[in-house]
Parts: structure tokens; C-alpha cells; sequence
């Protein structure tokens, strides 16, 4: 769950639930969540796992001019916060927008929960690089392929860290530094095996290395 707002007087929010198609911004009391936190029914998450996954070093122009553009249909209904979040005021601000854009509802209401979903930056808006196959870029995984590195099982050729295998490092990492006061990769790692891939043989089970590379690169993109 993602905290989208809170109100100057720090008595009202509006949340996020993240990981979930059809999410909508709700309205939460501030005490209700600072108490569900101090009971341990809420962590505070160190590691953002909704944060878009770290592109390659240059971002092609189309890529570019897709955020461009979802920015500058969204703009004016973020801006508006925190009308944007309430399901009567939402619905007349994107009826005004479709008329003014041309951009259908189901496109805007797409850009606005990629933008809640992955942080409220304009990174956000940015297409999924795991979706590109161009010279340079994060590609398309072929299910017939293994990238990288052979095993040295040559028996197992593993499996490709796709967009949702990354998506399980991010989670995980989260997981594992809400409840533990100092960070391990390899503790974060055993972790994630126990919580998503406890029953798949080892042919789809990542490698330590493939999350220790995918964690400190997706860490490395935060930070710029």
C-alpha cells in the first residue's frame, strides 16, 4: 500500500493498495495508520517495490514522447490533489479531460493508476523497459532462450528474470528489510524462495545471481 497524500493537519490520507488492476485511491485516518504500524499489522517499507524497474542507460525518443504525453493529459488531474482521489470529483475532472484530449477514459484512468502505482514520477510514466527488444535494451525474454550466464548445471537451464520475476526481487527485498534490522542479500534471497517459490522444481527457480545483479541495479536507478 502506497500513502498518496496526507492532509497539512496530518489527520487524513489517501492510500494506494498496490499490485491490484483496479485499484483506486482510498481515504484513510493518519492515527488508524500510525497505530496499525506501532502493532506491526503495517510495516514501513524501506525498499519500494512498486518503483519502476532501472532502464537501460539512454531512453529511446519514443519512450520519451509516450511519457510526454500521458504527463500532459495527467497533469492538470494531479495537480488538483486531493480532489483527483475523490470517486465523484474523479469521474467529472476526467469526463473534462476526455473532452479537452480526445484521450479516452479507460487511457487516462491507465495513466493515473501507473502514476499512483509506481511512486507519483515522472519515471513512472514511462513505458515497461522489460516490454523492449531494441540493441541495448532490457529484452524480451525468449522462452526458448536462457540470457546470461549458463549454469553450471548444464542440465537446468534456468529461467529468464523477466518484468514479473523482477517485480518478485523488488517485493521481496521490501519484505526483508521491514522485518529485519540489517539487510542480507543472501538472507533476502532464501526469503523469497520460501515465500513465492517453494513449490517449482529448480529450472524456475532465480539464481542468486540474477537477484543480487537485478537488486543492485534496480537500487543503483533509484538513486539517480
Amino acid at each position: 500500500m502506497r500513502v498518496l497524500w496526507i492532509d497539512a493537519k496530518q489527520e487524513v490520507a489517501f492510500t494506494y493498495q498496490l499490485e491490484t488492476p483496479c485499484a483506486l485511491p482510498q481515504p484513510a485516518r493518519v492515527a488508524m495508520l500510525e497505530a496499525d504500524v506501532r502493532s506491526r499489522r503495517l510495516s514501513l517499507l524501506l525498499v519500494d517495490p512498486g518503483a519502476p524497474a532501472c532502464p537501460a542507460a539512454a531512453v529511446p525518443e519514443k519512450h520519451r514522447e509516450l511519457q510526454a504525453r500521458a504527463w500532459e493529459v495527467i497533469a492538470p488531474l494531479v495537480a488538483s490533489a486531493p480532489a483527483i482521489f475523490l470517486p465523484r470529483r474523479r469521474a467529472e475532472m476526467i469526463a473534462h479531460r476526455v473532452a479537452e484530449t480526445g484521450v479516452s477514459r479507460a487511457t487516462i484512468l491507465r495513466y493515473l493508476r501507473r502514476y499512483w502505482e509506481r511512486g507519483q514520477t515522472l519515471a513512472a510514466l514511462l513505458p515497461d523497459y522489460a516490454n523492449s527488444g531494441a540493441p541495448g535494451k532490457i529484452r524480451v525474454p525468449n522462452a526458448h532462450v536462457k540470457r546470461g550466464r549458463p549454469r553450471k548445471d548444464a542440465s537446468q537451464p534456468g529461467l529468464n528474470a523477466d518484468a514479473q520475476i523482477r517485480a518478485t526481487f523488488r517485493t521481496a527485498v521490501a519484505r526483508y528489510a521491514a522485518t529485519h534490522a540489517e539487510f542480507s542479500r543472501r538472507g533476502a534471497y532464501r526469503q523469497m524462495l520460501e515465500d513465492f517459490f517453494r513449490e517449482r522444481d529448480d529450472s524456475s527457480i532465480p539464481t542468486f545471481g540474477q537477484f543480487k545483479y537485478w537488486i543492485e541495479r534496480d537500487a543503483a536507478c533509484a538513486l539517480r
